[in-house]
């Protein structure tokens, strides 16, 4: 097979929670252990960190492993979802795994692997794992996919563990309290491995952690209690402060635990991780005249920051375009955008897609003016004709939103 039919076949032949939701979970350690066995343990071959949180863990892994590599060493990444291409999911000092060893590894395994019926993402996290160990990795950052406590990855003993934060989403498959979120990301805390928790939360979610940490014997770092020094960061999105503060004490813990970080490496990341790890999709500006912003922040929590930066842009006019998966909470998202833009309303290419008709009946519903338009290039298309230099355009509202914008934007001949 080809790399396009290697992709397709791991699509369409695996249950993806991407494109197929709750059905396509797999929760439980069982598959990912035996993928593990039958690829010989490969993630044991080198130091790990491992990435958990509602919001911000993409961040959160991108800075941490600009910083390691900045300071010398040899770096897996592991995130998901992907924009636009497969390969940005796993990474090697800022370099996507080759198509090459993509189709080469499935081939190579897929007698296999196909005997335990496992999920698309048990089968990504055991390829990242593998090319990981193939490319002598000194220590790779691994972001969880769901959850924590029954996620495929959570098979590692990192020398590090991050929680980012907790607010809801995936309520149908986390729980509905914060405190029931809280004790499935808890799930990545290993027993005597340092833990730092970027954004307590409420008491009940802080006890949560408390007692899993000490039960376990994991020291435990509360960042938000951490004075860190200002620090530019190379996206401008407002929650970055906050990522950057966690990403600082998590790598104050790898100085501790003798990783030689000096602050210059620090400061040289943080001003440039995205561009040494090829971070996409936050606060991103893809066009200036008029300025074009795609962001992928999808819940409540991300949108408390999103929706006041939109409400501060500088502009004349703002368009929006929009979009969302039907399993999040749509509602409060829609209550936060501002009502002083126009909306694009379309729907990304996924089964989880909320229609177009209902989003913007909801939209119109809480005040929001604007029309349906049957693809996300489409609706880039229009707020791009309808937008004047002084204008801005948003992107947003769901990760598959931005991805399809982004390629859509490269299609474009932009001319004023």
């Amino acid at each position: 097979m080809n790399y396009r039919e290697t992709i397709e076949y791991l699509f369409s032949r695996m249950p993806s929670f991407e494109n197929d939701g709750k059905s396509g979970y797999k929760p439980g350690l069982g598959t990912a252990m035996g993928l593990d066995e039958m690829t010989g343990k490969p993630h044991e071959r080198y130091a790990t960190i491992h990435v958990a949180g509602t919001n911000g863990k993409g961040s959160v892994c991108h800075l941490l492993a600009a910083t390691l590599q900045q300071s010398g060493l040899k770096v897996g990444l592991y995130t998901s979802p992907h924009l636009e291409d497969f390969s940005e999911r796993i990474r090697v000092n800022g370099v996507p795994v080759s198509q090459d060893y993509v189709c080469d590894w499935v081939e190579r395994r897929r007698r296999d692997f196909e005997k335990l019926s496992p999920s698309f993402f048990e089968v990504t996290s055991a390829l990242a794992f593998e090319f990981f160990a193939d490319m002598a990795v000194d220590v790779a950052v691994i972001e969880v996919g769901l959850g924590g406590r029954l996620d495929s990855t959570n098979i590692i003993t990192p020398q590090l563990s991050v929680i980012t934060n907790i607010s809801f989403d995936h309520t149908d498959l986390l729980g509905d309290t914060l405190a029931k979120i809280a004790s499935e990301k808890a799930g990545i805390i290993k027993k005597g491995v340092p833990v730092v928790i970027g954004e307590g939360g409420d008491e009940d979610v802080r006890n949560v952690f408390r007692e899993k940490a000490a039960s376990v014997d994991a020291p435990i770092v509360w960042a938000e209690e951490v004075n860190v020094p200002a620090l530019e960061v190379e996206l401008k999105g407002d929650y970055q402060k906050k990522n950057a503060r966690t990403a600082y004490v998590a790598i104050e813990a790898l100085r501790r635990l003798g990783y030689g970080i000096s602050e210059s490496d620090v400061q040289q990341a943080f001003a440039h991780f995205a561009t040494m790890t090829g971070l996409r999709g936050r606060w991103q500006v893809i066009h200036t005249e008029p300025m074009v912003i795609c962001d992928t922040g999808h819940n409540p929590g991300g949108f408390q920051y999103t929706s006041n930066q939109l409400r501060q842009l500088d502009c004349r006019k703002l368009h929006v375009v929009f979009g969302m998966v039907a399993d999040k909470d749509v509602n409060t998202v829609l209550e936060m955008l501002p009502h002083d833009a126009f909306y694009y309303f379309c729907a990304p290419n996924s089964h989880r897609a909320m229609s177009v008709s209902e989003l913007m009946s909801r939209g119109r519903g809480r005040g929001l003016n604007g029309d349906a338009f049957e693809s996300v290039e489409k609706a880039l298309n229009a707020a791009l004709s309808n937008a004047s230099s002084e204008d801005a355009v948003f992107i947003g509202g769901s990760t598959y939103v931005v991805g399809e914008a982004l390629t859509a934007f490269k299609k474009i001949t932009y001319k004023r």
